[in-house]
């Protein structure tokens, strides 16, 4: 029985995400997760997990923290003394990986989006690719979720010893079962993800006054990441949105929706896309990698140019043009597309097999 360590900025996303890969590694080995929060620690402990927390500031680079979480992780290498690490999400990736090659542990990483830091020039850019480079350079393997984030790597001379490619985490087609679409009556658009510029609030918000009706809901799902509360509320008030708030278990919202809409400038894969998909909601989502391996234009549904709200409307313009009966029947194809491409059972099946022989490796 080995012992795994798991670095992550989120309990939430790694039990909502990735907790059929714990489930699995518990059956063979201790885990211990380091972690920022306690959104859902009381249930990975429950299961078996060991939970250290380990502050993490997610947003923005402060020397002095990011010393800090190397200092974290680096201690926690030396008292846990795993046999394997895996990091997920940028921080524990780049300073997971500084600390794995400190003490010398095998690790294995996983990069689920690059947010915006490739966009940046000058600088900036020299110094998150060579502390990509830095962190990532003894990593046993790289898993990315979508071939342009691995393009980008490569184009930045950032790699491990190998890579992996898998559909995102995956959705779980149990947990996310097949809904009714629902019947005759309003059209509901559900916007679904943090409230924040990035994830395309604002061409969302400008869609809903521009095509605000009595018979089409523009809903909001998930937490205010940055200052809009203000303005939501404001819209609110005018009847023009719906704010349905931040809740951890979000299959139900996604039935009550007619169609998901996914603005986001960037992703790794869209979980809310898989998910709504894996629903039988037909989805709008921005034209990019993360998103657009996830959906088959007018077949599943509709994509659009992310940060262009001209773009955004002409989408939604062609789903309101559609018969209740036509975007049942995308809903349909876009379970079937889950059903066929994005198990969660295949993706968790690499990453065992990864680690498996990774173990077995340095043994």
């Amino acid at each position: 029985m080995g012992t795994i360590l798991i670095l992550a900025n989120s309990s939430g996303g790694l039990y909502d995400f990735r907790n059929e890969l714990l489930v699995r590694l518990l059956e063979h080995h201790r885990v211990v997760i380091s972690l920022p929060d306690q959104t859902k620690v009381k249930e990975l402990r429950e299961e078996g997990c060991e939970i250290i927390e380990t502050p993490i500031n997610r947003r923005g680079v402060n020397p002095k923290e990011d010393l800090k979480l190397l200092i974290a992780y680096r201690k926690l290498m030396k008292s846990i003394k795993p046999d394997m690490v895996i990091t997920y999400t940028i921080k524990p990736n780049i300073y997971g990986g500084f600390a794995c090659r400190m003490t010398k542990v095998p690790y294995i990483t996983t990069i689920t989006g690059l947010g915006g830091a490739f966009d940046k020039k000058g600088l900036f850019l020299k110094m998150i690719v060579h502390m990509y480079r830095a962190g990532l350079k003894k990593a046993e393997c790289i898993f990315f979720q979508n071939d342009e984030n691995r393009r980008i790597f490569e184009g930045y001379r950032i790699a491990g010893k190998k890579e992996r490619r898998v559909n995102g985490s995956g959705v779980n087609l149990q947990r996310h079962y097949f809904e009714a679409y629902p019947g005759e009556g309003k059209t509901t658009f559900l916007f679904v993800g943090r409230v924040m510029k990035e994830r395309g609030i604002l061409e969302y918000l400008e869609a809903a006054v521009r095509l605000h009706q009595e018979d089409v809901e523009f809903a909001i799902l998930g937490y205010c990441d940055e200052d809009y509360q203000e303005m939501l509320d404001e819209y609110a008030q005018k009847g023009i949105i719906s704010q349905w708030g931040f809740h951890t278990e979000v299959h139900p919202y996604l039935a009550k929706a007619n169609v998901i809409v996914v603005a986001s400038f960037h992703e790794g894969m869209s979980n809310a896309l898989i998910e709504a998909a894996a629903t039988g909601r037909p989805v709008i989502a921005s034209d990019i990698s993360g998103c657009k391996e996830a959906f088959e234009e007018g077949v599943t549904g509709f994509g659009f140019t992310p940060g262009n709200a001209d773009d955004l409307i002409r989408a939604m313009e062609k789903f309101l043009a559609l018969s209740k009966e036509e975007q049942a029947h995308m809903g349909k194809a876009a379970r079937e597309k889950m059903e066929c491409e994005f198990d969660r059972k295949s993706v968790i099946d690499a990453y065992i097999s990864e680690i498996n022989e990774q173990l077995l490796y340095h043994s």
